[in-house]
C-alpha cells in the first residue's frame, strides 16, 4: 500500500526540513537550549532517581519478529587473566553482540525513510552497508538532557494497562497532560505510558510485542504544536500494532523521524516512574537520556534516568 493522501497532508503540516538550516542533522533536539536545561534542572526537589531501562540480557525483549535485531549475546573474553605474568593484577573482560535497538533505545533520524528521503530532505541512499548513516547518525544527538514529562495515558484513563491495539490519540494526550498538571512545552521530552511493558515484565514476550497499543497517526501534530524535542514510550512498536489504517505500516515513525526530525524511543520501563509521579503529585522531572554514540548508527541503546 502506497502512502495515502492523509499521510502526505499531515507530513506537510509537521515538516521541519530547513527549519534549522539545510546542514542540520539533529532536528527537534535543537529545541533543547541551555535555558531549557536550566529550567529542567529546577524541577529537581528530592533527588529521587528512577531508572527507565530494561536490563540487557540474552533472553530479552526481542522475539525474532524483526530480522537481525538480536538480544545481547554476552561473552566473557577473559576471566581473571594475569596479563603481566603470574601473581600480577588479573583482569576480566567481556564483549557483546546485539541489535542497537534490542532493548531500551532511541530510534535515530535515519531509522526509517520514505519516498527515497530521510530527515531534512537528504537521500535515503546516503545510508550504506559499509559507511552506515552519512548524515544524522545517532552519535550526532549528543548529551540528551531536558525536562521530561510523563504523559500517563493509562492512569489518566483509569486503567492499569491500555487495551490491546488501543490507539493513543491527541485526546488521550490531552487527558494525560491534564493529569500531569503541567503543559508540555518547547524542548520537553514526552514519555507516553500505556502500561504495555507490564506484559514483558510478566514474562509474556510475544503478548508484549503483538497486538500492542501505541501512538496514532494523529499524534505527530500534537507533538509538533508543542515543539517537543523527543518522545518515548513503553512498547516495542511505538505506534499501534497492527496499524490503525490497514496495511499502512509505520506511518508514525515516518512522520516523527523523517518529516519532523524527532527522536523516538521504545521499550522504556515507565512503571516505577508512574508510581513515583502519582505519589508525589507531579509529572515533570529532569531526564538524562543520552544515546550511546555509535558513529553512523540508526539507533542506540540508552539507560535513561528520571530525577525527581
Amino acid at each position: 500500500m502506497s502512502l495515502p493522501a492523509e499521510f502526505h497532508e499531515i507530513a506537510k503540516r509537521v515538516n521541519n526540513w530547513g527549519r534549522w538550516g539545510t546542514a542540520d542533522e539533529i532536528g527537534t533536539l535543537n529545541l533543547i537550549t541551555d535555558a531549557v536545561v536550566r529550567h529542567a534542572a529546577a524541577t529537581i526537589r528530592t533527588g529521587r532517581r528512577i531508572p527507565l531501562a530494561v536490563p540487557l540480557r540474552q533472553d530479552g525483549i526481542q522475539t525474532g519478529m524483526i530480522p537481525g535485531r538480536v538480544n545481547p549475546l554476552h561473552t566473557m573474553i577473559a576471566v581473571n587473566f594475569e596479563m603481566f605474568g603470574p601473581g600480577t593484577v588479573a583482569t576480566s573482560d567481556d564483549a557483546v553482540t546485539m541489535g542497537l535497538q534490542a532493548g531500551t533505545h532511541w530510534d535515530g533520524l535515519t531509522h526509517v525513510s520514505h519516498s527515497g528521503r530521510i530527515y531534512n530532505g537528504r537521500p535515503a541512499d546516503s545510508i550504506t552497508t559499509h559507511d552506515r548513516a552519512a548524515f544524522s547518525g545517532i552519535d550526532k544527538a549528543g548529551p540528551l538532557v531536558s525536562r521530561g514529562v510523563l504523559l500517563d495515558v493509562a492512569r489518566a484513563r483509569g486503567a492499569e494497562r491500555l487495551p490491546e491495539g488501543h490507539v493513543v490519540t491527541p485526546e488521550d494526550l490531552d487527558a494525560a497532560e491534564e493529569l500531569a498538571g503541567t503543559r508540555v512545552r518547547s524542548g520537553d521530552i514526552a514519555l507516553v505510558r500505556t502500561g504495555q511493558i507490564q506484559r514483558y515484565l510478566a514474562g509474556e514476550k510475544r503478548a508484549y510485542a503483538f497486538p500492542s497499543p501505541g501512538l496514532s497517526l494523529r499524534t505527530p501534530e500534537w507533538f509538533h504544536a508543542r515543539d517537543v524535542a523527543a518522545v518515548a514510550n513503553d512498547t516495542l512498536t511505538f505506534e499501534a500494532f497492527p496499524p490503525e489504517i490497514e496495511d499502512l505500516w509505520m506511518p508514525v515513525h515516518a512522520l516523527d523521524l523523517v518529516e519532523m526530525g524527532m527522536l523516538q524511543g521504545q521499550n522504556w520501563n515507565l512503571e516505577d516512574l508512574s508510581e513515583a509521579c502519582a505519589e508525589e503529585g507531579r509529572y515533570a522531572f529532569l531526564l538524562s537520556a543520552p544515546p550511546e554514540p555509535f558513529v553512523g548508527g540508526t539507533g542506540a541503546p540508552v539507560a535513561p534516568v528520571a530525577i525527581l
